[in-house]
């Protein structure tokens, strides 16, 4: 859900946010700068609300430009650390108005390759989402262990090469056995390669890329 989307509820927050300041000193890696821009556009609202009307929105835009190849992938990544150190002094890991998120993990399935998983959890956090790290290389049995355990209500699976993504059915398989409500979303080259391929492993959506990911959890969020 974009910004200026006619069903965007009132926030109590200015209608203009400064999106495209906010957007201009993530690209050139100034903290400093965006720290400032965000605190004065949501001195009057609650952390919540600032980073559903300003933060994702621009993390969101920034996602889309690279996709167009219009920024560096290590300005994503930049912009989503930054965004995820500010929003964390404002919303701390552990802060009562997140006990209402689905309950979320994400894990690189039997390869090592973290450079994917390390974007796309820094713009996770930076939108507000508490995330469980379950790191990489982790086998079938030890993620379906792990998520049945912690009562996952939102998995992400990252994988690398096609191997991993294929036994990413297995799991997906072994997980919705014993928790069918357990929504999976899967990512990574092979899914890109093969647009059908996600559909096969049972998954129930597939991120294109990290933004496109922020936008899927928000929905499933939302109607959780």
């Amino acid at each position: 859900m974009r910004s200026d989307s006619p069903d965007l509820p009132d926030w109590n927050v200015s209608p203009s946010p400064p999106a495209g300041e906010l957007e201009e000193a993530l690209l050139a890696v100034d903290p400093v700068r965006a720290g400032r821009i965000i605190r004065d556009a949501c001195a009057a609202s609650s952390p919540v609300s600032c980073i559903e009307v300003l933060v994702i929105p621009v993390l969101e835009e920034i996602g889309r430009d690279w996709e167009q190849g219009r920024v560096a992938l290590s300005q994503v990544y930049m912009s989503g650390r930054i965004c995820e150190e500010i929003v964390n002094t404002m919303l701390p890991p552990g802060c009562p108005e997140r006990t209402s998120q689905p309950k979320m993990a994400i894990a690189v399935l039997e390869d090592h390759h973290t450079l994917g998983k390390r974007i796309l959890l820094a713009v996770l956090r930076a939108g507000g989402y508490e995330v469980t790290d379950y790191g990489s290389g982790v086998t079938v049995d030890g993620l379906v262990e792990r998520v049945t355990r912690d009562g996952i209500e939102i998995l992400l699976i990252s994988t690398l090469m096609l191997p991993a993504a294929l036994r990413a059915k297995e799991a997906i398989a072994c997980i919705k056995e014993t928790m069918p409500e357990t929504r999976v979303i899967v990512g990574g080259a092979p899914f890109r390669f093969d647009p059908n391929l996600w559909r096969e492993t049972g998954a129930d959506a597939m991120g294109h890329s990290a933004s496109d990911t922020l936008a899927t959890i928000r929905a499933m969020a939302g109607a959780s």
